[in-house]
């Protein structure tokens, strides 16, 4: 390799070490939400949004009705216009559990809204509690979650806490690209002091679990604020902070743990859903981050595989601090050691990393010729009445 090859292979190496290191430090600082809490007094409503979540849900269902330390809880459940039964398999986990109530709505997202934000916004506008709970149908939480997740948002004053849930992977591509959503931050972000920042861009957070103080959230705009973003927890997040209100992502540790996606296609679906959005939307910009991304982790094996001497060492070093720096970062999410599947994945990271930027493109692609869709429907739809159960 010649000048340029030595001088890229040390810029990747050091950008990849840099990586480490701020992984390194969150895994140091960063909170998780505590095992053992004394209660929560006041009422908490938590909102579960589910489209065909027939299989999904009754779990989380009785994870919910086995919560502790929340004696005024409430459920509300919304049955997004689902095709798979749903509501019948929601009313049939609930078994007459009072706290329970099972909405259901025919319709797609108005103009203007995407599915997610409209059905969260449509909960939130049944309930008068000072705290709210989003929870996602695919999350699995144990008996203290709840309690836990109100008790650190009061704690910490804030108007949003996001407890970022453990990600487990079931396929080789869930493996490869599931990690990367906490080691985008974990590696690129000091999340303590952005913790206590107003500043919406270092603003994190996790849709499938956040619990939110009411009042901030109407300041906020609430979910119709947001109505139209494919990213509505990011940009809830962002929309407090302009508000005047601080937000904080934690790790939830054992209290919460997600599949996210079920395999190649789902998890493609997903990513692609929203990568779009990403860096503002810009593509130059994601552009950019491709390229420094490529720099980091991709240079620096290759300067392995074809360099000599001195270059070869710093390609070395340069893939070793991306193996590290991804463990490393998981081990921030888990809040446990790397286990054979961690170190895996994170031998593959060059492989991730182009994985990732295959989905980011793709989703650029549909969206300009409009065909992205999720969950057998297009992202904007009409609207049509609420039904209640109850």
């Amino acid at each position: 390799m010649g000048a340029a090859g030595r001088y890229l292979t040390w810029a990747g190496t050091g950008l990849a070490a840099i990586g480490a290191g701020t992984a390194a430090y969150n895994l140091a600082t960063l909170r998780t939400l505590p095992r053992q809490v004394s209660g929560v007094i006041e009422p908490v409503t938590v909102c579960v949004p589910a489209r065909d979540e027939a299989q999904r849900l009754p779990d989380l269902i009785a994870d919910l009705r086995a919560q502790t330390g929340v004696p005024r809880l409430r459920v509300l459940i919304l049955d997004d216009a689902s095709t798979d039964g749903t509501y019948e398999a929601a009313l049939a986990a609930i078994g007459g559990d009072e706290r329970f109530t099972v909405l259901r709505s025919a319709a797609h997202p108005a103009p203007g809204w995407t599915g997610k934000a409209a059905a969260c916004a449509r909960l939130a506008a049944r309930t008068d509690a000072a705290a709210l709970v989003f929870v996602d149908a695919d999350v699995r939480l144990q008996p203290q979650a709840i309690a836990a997740a109100v008790t650190e948002l009061r704690k910490r004053g804030a108007g949003l806490v996001s407890a970022w849930p453990t990600q487990d992977s079931g396929s080789v591509a869930e493996q490869l690209v599931q990690p990367l959503l906490a080691w985008s931050w974990a590696s690129t972000l000091p999340v303590g002091p952005a913790n206590h920042s107003l500043r919406p861009s270092t603003a994190v957070a996790c849709g499938q679990f956040l619990a939110v103080d009411a009042a901030a959230y109407r300041a906020g705009g609430g979910h119709a604020g947001v109505a139209a973003s494919a990213t509505e927890d990011l940009d809830l997040a962002r929309a407090l902070r302009r508000a005047g209100h601080r937000t904080a992502l934690v790790t939830a540790g054992p209290a919460a743990r997600t599949r996210m996606y079920t395999g190649a296609d789902d998890l493609a679906g997903g990513y692609t859903r929203w990568l779009w959005s990403a860096y503002g939307g810009r593509v130059d910009t994601g552009a950019a981050i491709g390229v420094l991304a490529a720099l980091a982790y991709w240079i620096p094996p290759l300067a392995v595989l074809v360099g000599r001497g001195r270059v070869r060492r710093a390609g070395l070093l340069g893939y070793l601090a991306a193996v590290t720096g991804r463990l490393t970062a998981r081990a921030v999410e888990t809040r446990r050691p790397p286990i054979g599947a961690d170190l895996g994945s994170a031998l593959a990271h060059p492989v991730s990393v182009g994985y990732y930027l295959t989905l980011w493109a793709r989703s650029h692609r549909l969206r300009r010729t409009g065909r992205l869709r999720w969950k057998q429907r297009p992202l904007v739809a009409p609207e049509a009445p609420l039904a209640r159960h109850g």
